[in-house]
């Protein structure tokens, strides 16, 4: 069995036994990396473009990783340092790339929608690694992935996304995946950074009270505060915005009750998170990245196998 898609673009595409296949993947490679030899020929063959129009470490980095763990040939691409800095569109660019005989790219790109547009005009499969304010697939599966490992399945699963959700690529692929597999998922954040018509695109409620929504949750995914790609002032002060919706210790205290509390990165401290809360021992931060490298290897495996 397969997944259902030659390409990883987005959960949207994604059947739920497509989510359960790759999950149950990852765990198998999770135990590859407990070994002494972190390593298996399974993509000896196979080779990756990691093509990023955009900063990222924790992406690329875990990415990176996984290639090499699964014995691919990687190329990194980065486009300030190359031919797009000179003008080059992005299909010339993936095209010259393809005539080295690339069998996947792995991309990242600023504006939405550009992982669909590659794979539609280009035979190697794509891997969705955030596009624009659109999806970041990896990070929900990795979250996921996580979550499973902690609580046994997402059926029934109190979930709350909290902050950012307008700007945020997490957002939407969580609210795709954490609703396809039964989670009950509550957004919450100030009402001008909560897009307007959300209830009428996902199967989820919003919530503009903070203290509310996490004596109602099991879990916090808590999101960074996306300045970078905010185009006008929608809250007053990032002091303001930690008084009404950053996550401290003492709040959690008053609640009574453990809430497990998840962060993509990278977390402005003392801003979303604050320190005691980001490290306590309810935090599922580290191993989200722990299981970056597995749930991307399950990707990447079952993704070439569907090209053989």
């Amino acid at each position: 069995m397969g997944l259902s898609t030659a390409h990883l673009l987005g959960i949207r595409q994604l059947l739920p036994e497509d989510i359960s296949l790759i999950l149950q993947t990852a765990t198998q490679f999770k135990e590859v990396l407990q070994r002494p030899v972190k390593k298996v020929p399974s993509l000896r063959e196979v080779t990756i473009v990691n093509l990023f129009y955009e900063n990222s470490t924790r992406t690329r980095i875990s990415f990176e990783l996984a290639q090499k763990r699964l014995s691919a040939d990687t190329i990194n691409f980065t486009a300030s340092a190359s031919s797009v800095a000179k003008g080059e569109t992005l299909l010339d660019t993936v095209n010259n790339i393809l005539s080295m005989k690339v069998d996947m790219i792995v991309m990242r790109h600023s504006a939405t929608g550009a992982p669909h547009f590659l794979s539609q005009h280009v035979p190697a499969a794509i891997i969705n690694a955030g596009d624009g304010i659109n999806e970041h697939p990896t990070q929900a599966l990795l979250d996921a992935y996580s979550l499973v490992e902690k609580f046994g399945s997402l059926q029934g699963l109190r979930v709350a996304i909290i902050g950012d959700i307008m700007h945020s690529r997490v957002a939407q692929s969580n609210m795709h995946l954490l609703t396809k597999m039964g989670a009950e998922v509550v957004v919450c954040g100030p009402p001008t950074l909560v897009p307007k018509h959300l209830t009428s695109a996902f199967p989820v409620r919003v919530s503009y009270n903070l203290k509310e929504t996490l004596a109602w949750c099991d879990v916090a995914n808590v999101l960074r505060i996306q300045l970078e790609r905010q185009n006008q002032v929608l809250f007053s002060t990032l002091r303001e915005y930690n008084l009404a919706y950053g996550i401290k210790r003492s709040l959690l205290d008053a609640i009574g009750k453990p809430i497990t509390i998840m962060h993509p990165g990278p977390i402005n401290r003392g801003v979303e998170l604050d320190s005691d809360v980001a490290d306590g021992h309810d935090s599922l931060i580290l191993h989200q990245v722990e299981n970056g490298v597995a749930v991307r290897m399950a990707v990447l495996y079952l993704l070439a196998g569907n090209r053989n």
